[in-house]
């Protein structure tokens, strides 16, 4: 008899989509699983970049430490050029991040399987495990009206092959009935492909190895530093990883990429050894030497190319995400980025529909946001391996790519391949009213790191620290000068419109009589704080304008400061060294501002004190359900 089961969502694949989409929605307190066709998780290679706004996403749920701690920090970026007496020679050095407003200003490597091994480690802490090894064998949604619409329904149906460690046979099969599923199955997507989805795109005719070892001996000055080289031997890049393990980026030849290529147009390994790489590498090098163990890591050969899913959801029911969905070069370090923020995006979306708290509607916006960030992507990518495989200018070669060129796209697209100049489109979910109430504050972009002092007791705290992804809205109240009182009056007046009878926070917030927890957000608070109903949904924090020396928490009207915790003063520290700067930073004049920040960390809306509640309200009413406890 063939097994059956139910389950919210389906999350097939545990790679870095599957695993963030995994950690996210078990967070939440969905009923989720995730399945892998892998028996183990990998253990080297693969995908190893995380930029300063995934380091930001990993801080948000809790596990940036584990990722800080193993990795290797890149912090600078060095330009070799070909030099006119041959072999290569350094142009300079610039900073590795370019986004001024990057709270971890440094690019982090580690090899994918580490990276996953964080997020089983804590996906384990709420009790979800990977079902390995196991593949999906049949599809199907039905997609009746009256069943799509219904929250109680299971309208997806996937059969699943569950195989023996040896992967050779099944030993059971099993019915998987689903509210929703996400197919985080790579760039040979199963799940795509059953919804023919095509990717549409072009393949360039750039070839590239990728060789992960440990250097035996080697003089080059900047083994330890991101480095893009342009030789007359072809294009390398020197990625350095955790301990003394390198990775190489390493073009081929045109006629050593003809070579890899099969009659299919696809890359045949076995055409090629990791030795070939590396012997291409040390010509590249030159005048530098560079020795290589006989063994390495890992290594791999890849095809440019940059392509698009047609669409990424089939009637906001099935879902892809990640490779699936994307594919580019590696050079910018983009893709496991791209994808785990995919499943960012979608999961806390997916947790809103399924608790009855939004419309279903907020999950066309996984596709709006994400598709023009890939198809953003795309282009970046386009442009920016365009400029690294090409040849460098010579003597020979006056149409070649110049230093000056490579280092001014590097620093011109340096917002967007960080992740921090990512800026969703307007929705339901992003109002762009209001903008010059906080004009740093950009509607539609992550909401920027500020150092901000606890009104009651001086303590500094990093302001995003309070924005954890534990699918929450954050509305935080720039309360200004509260000794002046025409600026106590627009915050009571706001504070009075927020908590009045029929209000946002009784109106879509009222969905508990109230919890217990043992420790507050934010992690400072132990014991039992019992939490007002409506910050299940809500978290609210204020911050004054003032000095730590005479502002009073108390000051804040009672419904703005749930726990003095969550008020701070916009001041310098007693080491006068950190804050003092989120009002000017942010573009705050002294009259105030309430900014949304969604529970992603994307700032949703702004709006002013005076009338705000009304604008905060029209906001929520676009996309909650209202509250229907009795």
């Amino acid at each position: 008899m063939v097994k059956e089961s139910n389950v919210d969502v389906l999350v097939i694949g545990a790679g870095p989509a599957g695993l963030m989409a995994g950690n996210a929605l078990v967070r939440a307190g969905v009923n989720v699983r995730v399945i892998d066709k892998r028996p183990k998780k990998v253990v080297a290679g693969q995908a190893d970049g995380i930029q300063p706004r995934t380091i930001e996403v990993f801080q948000s749920y809790g596990i940036a430490e584990p990722l800080i701690r193993q990795g290797n920090q890149m912090h600078l970026v060095a330009f070799y050029n070909p030099s006119p007496s041959g072999g290569i020679t350094r142009d300079g050095r610039a900073p590795d991040v370019s986004a001024p407003s990057a709270r971890y200003p440094f690019e982090i490597t580690l090899h994918q399987g580490a990276i996953e091994a964080i997020f089983l480690d804590s996906m384990r802490q709420y009790g979800l495990q990977i079902d390995r090894p196991v593949i999906p064998t049949a599809i199907k949604l039905d997609d009746r009206p009256e069943v799509l619409e219904s929250l109680d329904s299971y309208p997806v149906e996937v059969t699943l092959n569950h195989l023996s460690d040896e992967q050779e046979e099944t030993s059971e099969t099993e019915i998987v009935h689903a509210k929703y599923v996400l197919g985080a199955d790579g760039a040979h997507s199963w799940v795509r492909g059953q919804l023919n989805f095509t990717m549409d795109g072009e393949q360039t005719d750039y070839v590239w190895g990728v060789v992960d070892m440990i250097p035996e001996t080697t003089d080059f000055p900047d083994i330890r530093n991101r480095v893009a080289i342009h030789s007359t031997n072809g294009s390398c890049m020197v990625i350095p990883r955790e301990g003394d393990v390198v990775r190489l980026y390493i073009q081929l030849s045109d006629d050593d990429a003809r070579e890899v290529i099969n009659a299919k147009g696809r890359i045949d390994k076995t055409r090629w050894t990791p030795q070939r790489l590396m012997a291409i590498a040390k010509r590249s090098f030159q005048p530098y030497t560079i020795e290589f163990p006989e063994e390495v890591n890992w290594w791999t050969l890849y095809i440019i190319g940059q392509r698009v899913a047609s669409s990424f959801s089939l009637k906001e029911r099935i879902f892809i995400a990640g490779d699936a969905c994307h594919t580019h070069s590696p050079k910018a370090g983009q893709g496991m980025n791209a994808s785990m923020n995919d499943s960012h995006n979608l999961a806390w979306k997916i947790a809103y529909v399924l608790r009855g708290w939004a419309d279903p509607s907020i999950l066309k916006t996984y596709e709006l946001e994400r598709r023009k960030y890939a198809q953003d992507l795309i282009d970046f990518d386009r442009k920016f391996a365009k400029l690294f495989s090409g040849k460098p200018r010579t003597e020979e070669n006056h149409d070649g790519v110049t230093h000056d060129e490579f280092l001014a796209a590097f620093q011109q697209f340096g917002g967007f391949s960080t992740g921090i100049g990512i800026q969703y489109s307007p929705s339901q979910l992003t109002h762009p009213d209001n903008q010059p109430l906080a004009v740093q504050i950009e509607i539609g972009k992550r909401m920027p790191p500020q150092i901000v002092l606890s009104a009651a007791n001086g303590r500094p705290y990093e302001l995003q620290d309070f924005l954890p992804s534990d699918t929450r809205f954050k509305i935080v109240v720039f309360a200004g000068d509260l000794d002046a009182q025409v600026q106590r009056g627009r915050v009571e007046a706001f504070a009075s419109g927020l908590g009045r009878e029929g209000g946002v926070l009784k109106r879509f917030g009222d969905r508990t009589k109230g919890s217990k927890s043992g420790q507050e957000e934010g992690g400072e608070v132990k014991g039992i704080v019992k939490r007002k109903p409506w910050e299940e949904v809500f978290e609210i924090l204020t911050v004054m304008a003032g000095k730590k020396e005479t502002v009073n928490y108390t000051s804040v009207p009672t419904i703005l400061r749930s726990h003095w915790t969550k008020v701070f003063v916009d001041d310098v520290d007693t080491q006068g060294v950190r804050g003092g700067k989120a009002y000017l930073t942010y573009g705050i004049s002294p009259e105030g501002a309430v900014v949304v920040v969604r529970p992603d960390g994307y700032v949703g809306m702004v709006a002013s004190l005076e009338g705000g509640a009304a604008d905060v309200e029209t906001y929520f009413a676009s996309f909650m359900r209202p509250s229907t406890l009795p």
